[in-house]
C-alpha cells in the first residue's frame, strides 16, 4: 500500500511555477463553529510532516505522492498513536473526513492547517495521460485551512485522485481554475454532504 507511484515524486522544473508570498491585510478570522474562536497567538503553529509519518486517515506515507496535505491540532484529544497534531496526505480522502467524523465524536480542534499552493514553488507533473500537482512537508508550506480559497474539480488532481487545491490568494484560485478548469469553494462551504457529492460527481 505504501508504494510510491509514478507521479509521486514532482520532476525538478517541470511546468514549475512561482507564486508571491501575499500578504493578508486586515480581516476578521473565520472560527469554526465555537471551535476555532482562539486567539490566533495562542494556536499551536504547523508542524514538518516528512520524516515518514502514515496518514492518520489510510495510512499512506505523507510526502510520497502528489497533492495537498494537513493536520489538525485537538484541545483535549489526540490521533491514535501519537500526539497532535493528526496528519494527512490528502484533503478530499483525508483531512476533511477525519474531521467530520471526529467533530460528531465531541473533538474540538484549535487550528487547521493544509498545503498553501500561493506560498510555495509548486509543480504540475503528467502520468498516463493525467496531471498531478506536487506534495509539500515543510512546515512553511502550511497555511490557516479556514482562510485557504479551494479549486474544485479541475484538471489537476492529487495523489489519491481528485483533491481541493488550497490558496490563501483568492486570485492566485482564480488563475489556477482560468489555466486548469474547475470552481472555487471556500472552507465554510465544504461540510460532510457537499464532499461526498465532490466524490462522487
Amino acid at each position: 500500500m505504501n508504494d510510491v507511484p509514478p507521479h509521486a515524486a514532482a520532476t525538478p522544473n517541470e511546468v514549475t511555477r512561482r507564486t508571491a508570498l501575499k500578504a493578508l491585510a486586515g480581516g476578521a478570522t473565520v472560527g469554526l463553529a465555537g471551535c476555532l474562536g482562539d486567539d490566533a497567538a495562542s494556536k499551536p503553529a504547523p508542524i514538518d510532516l516528512s520524516g515518514g509519518k502514515e496518514d492518520d486517515q489510510g495510512g499512506m506515507v505523507i510526502g510520497l505522492h502528489a497533492g495537498p496535505n494537513g493536520q489538525i491540532f485537538y484541545r483535549d484529544n489526540a490521533p491514535d498513536g501519537h500526539e497532535n497534531p493528526a496528519w494527512f496526505h490528502t484533503l478530499s480522502m483525508g483531512l476533511f473526513p477525519y474531521y467530520f467524523e471526529h467533530e460528531q465524536m465531541g473533538w474540538n480542534e484549535t487550528a487547521i492547517y493544509v498545503t498553501d499552493y500561493s506560498a510555495v514553488d509548486y509543480s504540475l507533473t503528467s502520468d498516463g495521460g493525467d496531471t498531478f500537482i506536487s506534495t509539500h512537508t515543510g512546515a512553511d508550506t502550511f497555511g490557516d485551512a479556514t482562510q485557504m480559497t479551494y479549486v474544485v474539480g479541475s484538471a489537476v488532481l492529487g495523489g489519491m485522485g481528485r483533491d481541493l487545491i488550497p490558496f490563501s490568494s483568492a486570485d492566485d484560485a482564480d488563475v489556477f481554475v482560468e489555466e486548469h478548469d474547475g470552481s472555487t469553494v471556500g472552507f465554510t462551504d465544504i461540510t460532510a454532504e457537499w464532499l461526498r457529492g465532490y466524490m462522487r460527481s
